[in-house]
């Protein structure tokens, strides 16, 4: 028989934020696969998990995802971790693919798995807490309340001029991939007439290095970092 491809939302760092039914998963699998943006490198998401479960005696396989800007380069790295998945499943081998956060936001996995499902394997994917909603409730803000609107946004292209148009019409704005443009985000929202005080910057959150706090240009932030802005604040 074939084997399963599991995609599992490890949460955002903290170990103890991982869902029951992601640790009863990643116990049964016989295969755990984490992604990396380079070869060797440590895997954030398997050092969480390696807090609650027993991975001795799994495979555990490292799938490089190139951050090459040529969106054939990633679109052939891709391929290569498809065909490699499906290989092992062939094998009868059931499979947890890891990531950090929630499965569906920004996701790696979600690359692969309508393309798993298309070749004929079953998947099921495994939500799991987003950073930006664990480091809402430490700094004691709601995403939303009310009737209010909520947009989430990626600035990994330092995209600006989407965060501004999302700024016209949305109440309350996730931007995240932000730790290298805190200062392009700050300058939009002297632009926009926005208090500096209604930005909270989420930075690493669940993690040792964990920043929670105000929006300040000077700081240094981690890869992991997660801006916050409440046009109006309750």
């Amino acid at each position: 028989m074939k084997g399963k491809l599991y995609g599992i939302g490890v949460g955002p760092g903290d170990p103890g934020l991982m869902t029951i039914r992601a640790k009863e998963l990643l116990d049964g699998a016989q295969v755990i696969a984490y992604p990396v943006k380079k070869p060797g490198e440590d895997g954030t998401a398997l050092e969480i998990i390696k807090q609650k479960v027993d991975i001795s005696g799994k495979e555990v396989v490292e799938l490089l995802f190139s951050m090459n800007p040529d969106d054939e380069v990633r679109k052939r790295c891709r391929a290569e971790n498809i065909d490699r998945i499906c290989g092992m499943l062939d094998q009868g081998k059931d499979i947890a693919m890891i990531t950090l956060g929630d499965v569906a936001v920004y996701s790696t996995y979600m690359y692969l798995d309508r393309e798993v499902r298309d070749r004929g394997y079953e998947t099921e994917v495994v939500p799991g807490i987003p950073s930006f909603c664990h480091g809402a409730a430490k700094a004691g803000l709601p995403l939303m309340i009310g009737e209010e609107s909520l947009a989430v946004l990626s600035m990994a292209k330092h995209d600006i001029g989407k965060v501004e148009k999302a700024v016209d019409c949305i109440d309350n704005i996730v931007i995240m991939k932000a730790f290298a443009s805190i200062r392009e985000i700050a300058d939009m929202m002297g632009r926009k007439g926005i208090p500096p005080s209604n930005a909270t910057v989420m930075s690493n959150i669940g993690m040792e290095d964990e920043y929670v706090g105000p929006l300040e240009t000077d700081r240094k932030y981690g890869y992991f970092t997660t801006v916050l802005i409440k046009k109006k604040v309750n």
